[in-house]
């Protein structure tokens, strides 16, 4: 049971409580005319799919009841632009928070099925990388649980992350096929189709008023074609939805080719068009690649601009009011075409004057940043752009021009910083910064954690700060609490509700209440109870996927997300070789039980990343088989990390590593979601990091290694990392075992790269934080030796969680950046009838 005793929220109203055999009917219905099976043939797939269809139907029908209301108060609406939605599995997080769980897991009982393993049959909707794409999702959950009219609109990637399997130790990607057998909860919406025009050219035309007027003939025209996915709030009755398009051809194969016996030519078009919302980040070290992952970028705010308008115009007169009624984020530089997009049709198709249409942009357009990486911010050629979008290119220069020019006037800035804030960078070969670009174009640019939002004002930004430092200002990222509380930890979710109630769902302050109970040594032990259960878990699953046996008593050190050398998967496996060189050398060393857990994947063409991952897995077997370790020590790497292994791993964590260097990582959000799931963190002062320390305290975080600015320092001083080698004996002796094969003995040689990097290189200081990680790690050993202690500081954790969730971040956005009022909670003025 999701809620049990003292409920969460009153889930069940009387009158779905009495809908029971009603729901049944519903759910029989579609078990035998939907999936066309008799109660002989039913398998737990047959149940997922026939309660996928029965839920859909009371998500539309309160759908409707919300865009109804929407449609008579016309509120200020709110469109996030992503090209990622890391959605994870939807059928459950729908469940809770339309506050049917318990009713349908009483039904699905009755059928003689456990609704637990037939949830296990959904399929991760796995349409994003990383932190960026699951941000959107939380934030999505988060604006209908406000009841305020947010919609998302991206891709709907026929394949989306790939299936990563491990095959001799190193990453191989699998197509992941997310939709093979459908999406029951999905909503096709073949009505709500656009064109969306590629390459062609321009020509200017002086009307008839005598006004020059400027035209795009494109020579490819693909449709895009809606399929929603609703979005319901927790303990409202508003359901919002995630618009995704997929890519049609304009036209049918040529069935002249097809009839003169040419069946490849007669569908080559037809395929190419429909390549667009094929894969998630194309493979782009190719110029084709690019030239795609352009397209997709485009398709998405065209066909996204489209809609909106054509909403926008069905209630009212004309567009000048577009930007009192709506907003539209913009989840980094990806859909920052849009602005150049919203340019042309004002322009082009409205007839408006370029100095109102800039207007009406910027008022509309707001950009969030992700990162303080200056390699990281997205570039185009000109020439990629004007191949395929030139009438955009000609705004793009025009938008650079005015732009420029009223800077050059101003006299606020040195001609070199003029050439920082262009967005257009001159060199050998010309390119668009697509970063530079969202900056002039929105009214407002936002980081994701406090740190960061300070960083890009003097670094990336810097220039662009002093001309705009009204633009600027943070937004500290969150996750929702439904899925990563409710959904993912259910035992201490009760246990929690036991003690303070269960306001905290929607009110994640409301978990202050549980500092009270520190001292109580029969919660203590519940608490401690729970996370054993968690951890008994996920050992079962560990040994399911991996075969690995772990000791579920032993301290679970965690890090997971997305592979990237500044994240330092690297730093963490180097400390695990030298504890295991302590083993080797004292085979009766007395430590603390430790399982070391990675997982995530790494880009296909990030050589170095999918190194990193091949070492990890190297050094795994050999911990796992040397009998001197004795189960002191296991190192495991879980495959295929998405967010539905996400929930299982996060509530069995004891410890969380977040040891990026400092003044890499934008804010991190798995920091988070181990802090609300009870596990202590050690971590440097980066990112949220940084305010997680603020509201824990240091004595409940483990906090090490250079600051931000001693990290600049150092580097501007001229950084060697062999220096820090030499003077530590043991970080020297565990480098030499990776360059003498000791973990590759049958692939000489394969690890030098790392070696070489780390030893004359090291971009991210691996050397220069090594020893400071080390002495932090023993002190965890020693502290988690004295549970009640440890139990005491994952209770002060979780109590001072509450800043970290997406519904405060949401609030913020609100007020400061969209300007739109939190509507009251929402009942349907018709109560949804099963039968």
């Amino acid at each position: 049971m999701i809620v049990e005793n003292s409920r969460l929220i009153d889930l069940l109203s009387e009158e779905q409580k009495t809908d029971l055999s009603s729901l049944e009917k519903q759910f029989a219905h579609h078990l035998e005319y939907t999936i066309g099976k008799s109660k002989y043939t039913i398998k737990n797939e047959d149940i997922y799919k026939a309660l996928g269809h029965t839920v859909r139907d009371f998500l539309i029908d309160r759908l409707n009841i919300t865009n109804e209301r929407y449609r008579k108060e016309d509120p200020k609406k709110i469109f996030y632009f992503s090209l990622e939605f890391l959605m994870g599995r939807t059928l459950m997080n729908a469940l809770i928070n339309l506050g049917l769980y318990d009713l349908v897991k009483q039904m699905i009982g009755g059928f003689g099925f456990k609704l637990e393993e037939v949830l296990e049959f959904e399929m991760d909707a796995g349409l994003g990388n990383g932190g960026l794409g699951r941000l959107a999702a939380c934030f999505l959950d988060s604006m209908a649980t406000l009841n305020i009219p947010g919609f998302g609109y991206g891709i709907r990637y026929d394949y989306g992350i790939f299936n990563q399997i491990i095959a001799n130790g190193a990453q191989v990607e699998m197509p992941d096929h997310w939709d093979a057998d459908g999406v029951p909860y999905e909503v096709i919406r073949p009505d709500v189709t656009y064109s969306v025009g590629f390459f062609g050219y321009t020509e200017t035309k002086v009307s008839g008023k005598g006004k020059l007027q400027h035209y795009w003939i494109p020579d490819e025209t693909v449709l895009a074609s809606a399929h929603d996915c609703p979005i319901p709030g927790f303990n409202t009755s508003t359901v919002n939805y995630l618009r995704l398009w997929t890519a049609k051809s304009s036209e049918e194969f040529n069935l002249d080719y097809f009839n003169h016996g040419d069946y490849m030519k007669a569908v080559q078009d037809k395929s190419i068009s429909e390549n667009i919302s094929k894969v998630l980040y194309p493979n782009d070290t190719t110029e084709q690649g690019k030239l795609l992952r352009l397209k997709q970028q485009y398709f998405m705010v065209c066909a996204s601009l489209q809609d909106i308008i054509q909403n926008h115009k069905q209630t009212h007169s004309g567009l000048e009011n577009l930007s009192d009624k709506i907003a539209i984020q913009l989840n980094d530089t990806h859909p920052s075409i849009g602005i150049a997009e919203l340019m042309r049709i004002l322009i082009d198709l409205e007839d408006w004057s370029w100095e109102k249409a800039w207007d009406l942009t910027i008022r509309i357009f707001s950009y969030t940043n992700h990162t303080v990486l200056p390699e990281a911010l997205e570039t185009w050629k000109v020439s990629l752009i004007e191949k395929l979008l030139p009438r955009h290119l000609e705004i793009i220069y025009e938008i650079n021009h005015r732009f420029l020019e009223s800077i050059r006037s101003s006299g606020k800035l040195s001609d070199f910083e003029i050439g920082e804030v262009s967005i257009i960078a001159e060199g050998a070969e010309k390119r668009i910064r697509m970063a530079n670009l969202a900056v002039v174009g929105s009214n407002k640019v936002n980081g994701v954690a406090a740190l960061h939002s300070d960083l890009i004002t003097k670094t990336i930004f810097r220039s662009f700060y002093k001309i705009f430092p009204e633009k600027f200002n943070n937004k500290t990222n969150g996750i929702t609490p439904r899925r990563w509380l409710i959904q993912s930890n259910p035992g201490l979710s009760e246990l929690i509700c036991k003690k303070i109630g269960g306001s905290f769902a929607t009110d994640l302050s409301r978990l202050r209440d549980l500092e009270k109970f520190v001292d109580d040594a029969d919660f203590r032990n519940d608490w401690a109870n729970v996370k054993q259960a968690n951890k008994d878990n996920l050992a079962k699953l560990i040994k399911s996927d991996t075969g690995i046996v772990i000791d579920p008593a032993s301290m679970i050190d965690v890090q997971v997300k997305r592979f990237h050398e500044y994240k330092r998967q690297l730093l963490n496996v180097l400390r695990v070789i030298a504890l295991y060189r302590r083993i080797k050398e004292n085979p009766n060393l007395q430590i603390t039980s430790r399982t070391v857990i990675f997982g995530g994947k790494a880009a296909p063409g990030y050589y170095m990343a999918k190194l990193i991952i091949k070492l990890i897995n190297n050094v795994a077997w050999m911990v796992n088989h040397d009998k001197d370790v004795d189960g002191r020590l296991k190192v495991v790497f879980l495959p295929n990390y998405r967010v539905s292994l996400a929930e299982r791993i996060i509530p069995g964590t004891n410890l969380s590593e977040q040891i990026s260097t400092a003044g890499t990582e934008a804010s991190g959000t798995s920091n988070m979601k181990f802090m609300l799931n009870g596990a202590l963190t050690i971590g440097t002062l980066d990112g949220a990091n940084v305010e997680m320390l603020e509201e824990v305290g240091e004595e409940n975080i483990y906090i090490f290694g250079l600051k931000t600015e001693e990290v600049f320092a150092l580097k501007e001083k001229g950084y060697d990392p062999g220096d820090y080698i030499r003077k530590n004996e043991e970080l020297h002796r565990v480098l030499l075992m990776i360059r003498e094969n000791y973990f590759s003995m049958n692939e000489p040689g394969v690890f030098s790269p790392i070696y070489d990097s780390l030893f004359y290189t090291d971009s991210y200081l691996l050397a220069a934080d090594f020893t400071a990680y080390d002495e932090m790690q023993r002190k965890i050993a020693q502290d988690f030796r004295n549970q009640d202690v440890w139990t005491k500081k994952a209770i002060l954790n979780v109590a001072r969680a509450g800043k970290f969730s997406t519904d405060r971040t949401i609030r913020e956005y609100a007020e400061d950046i969209w300007k739109v009022p939190l509507l009251p909670m929402m009942e349907p003025k018709t109560k949804y009838k099963l039968a």
